[in-house]
């Protein structure tokens, strides 16, 4: 079965980056979507950025101009670049993909937590 481990996550000053990445466990890259999701305590989930067929690239308002999705396949890795961090970035971050041998069946890792604070 496939899944996915993200890490990366931690305590981060206002202004500073972080790399999160999600490992893909059985099954060979590209998945195709991928994305980043967050979800803060009491709110929805919320997509971050995500990467379609053909190296297409989406990216949410809220963080657009501060993240960077790719993926190096021979790693089968995926990872969120994120940089100019505020307080209301403070999330547990997960990684997300379709995976469609014949049918389409959506993934979920587990999450890391990242904080922004000073």
């Amino acid at each position: 079965q496939v899944s996915l481990v993200e890490s990366g996550g931690g305590l981060v000053p206002p202004g500073g980056s972080l790399r999160l990445s999600c490992v893909v466990h059985g099954s060979r890259l590209p998945l195709n979507p991928m994305g980043w999701y967050r979800q803060a305590p009491g709110k929805q989930r919320e997509l971050i950025a995500r990467a379609a067929s053909g190296g297409s690239t989406d990216y949410a308002n809220s963080m657009k101009g501060r993240v960077t999705i790719s993926r190096d396949n021979a790693k089968n890795t995926m990872y969120l670049e994120m940089s100019g961090l505020k307080p209301e970035d403070t999330a547990v971050y997960y990684c997300n993909a379709f995976y469609c041998p014949s049918e389409c069946t959506e993934i979920w890792g587990q999450g890391t937590q990242v904080t922004v604070s000073s």
